[in-house]
């Protein structure tokens, strides 16, 4: 008797685990808010808030479209911040960044936006020259410029790229080498060293996690 009671209880506890588990086995992805991070990357405005979406944006892209939220609706994508005649960090970032493009080249849903830090240089024709030096595919991957203090808004208060002690001065460009991800509902599920080849396996992963979700 005692036996079939110990066969029914670990019966019970795997239905209850069986229940609650994710379903597909997948593990869900945090959602990045202010509060989860380091106080310098969030402008003192959002410190210590536990939910946080993208703010509205419109930049155009190296085809001469406007990109915004709207145009992002039910999409997830990648965003990071680069420009044309950077030397060296760029060049990696743009590479690993091509990973991922090859990933998911058949896939409409998952879109990659590069925000140019050097609009008055990254015209749409130098964007397009880079696309086309790049092998880069601008059916899913835009290169993005506006005014620069827009693009510097959006680093700071929507992809927290940026310390919120950095500000522009004359002859600065200010970059970063991560990479952030977005889901279908405009917030951030992960951040990712775009210099790492690794990281950007844990990137692939993680598209495909939102995907499944």
């Amino acid at each position: 008797m005692k036996n079939k009671l110990f066969v029914l209880t670990i019966f019970l506890i795997f239905l209850f685990w069986l229940k609650i588990l994710p379903k597909n086995n997948q593990f869900e992805l945090p959602r990045y808010a202010p509060a989860d991070l380091k106080a310098t990357l969030v402008h003192p405005s959002l410190v210590g808030k536990t939910e946080h979406f993208i703010p509205e944006f419109s930049f155009v892209n190296q085809n001469g479209v406007v990109i915004n939220q709207k145009y992002m609706d039910n999409k997830i994508y990648v965003a990071n911040f680069f420009f044309t005649s950077c030397p060296s960090i760029c060049i990696d970032l743009t590479n690993n960044l091509k990973l991922i493009q090859e990933e998911f080249a058949d896939n409409n849903d998952i879109f990659i936006l590069s925000h140019s830090v050097d609009p008055s240089t990254d015209t749409i024709e130098r964007l397009k020259k880079y696309e086309k030096i790049n092998q880069i595919n601008g059916k899913n991957w835009f290169l993005l410029r506006g005014e620069i203090n827009d693009i510097v808004e959006i680093a700071q208060f929507g992809y927290f790229a940026i310390a919120s002690s950095d500000l522009l001065v004359e002859d600065s460009l200010i970059h970063t080498e991560n990479f952030v991800l977005i889901d279908k509902n405009k917030q951030i599920r992960g951040v990712y060293n775009g210099t790492s080849k690794l990281e950007m396996s844990y990137l692939i992963d993680d598209i495909k996690t939102l995907q499944s979700n």
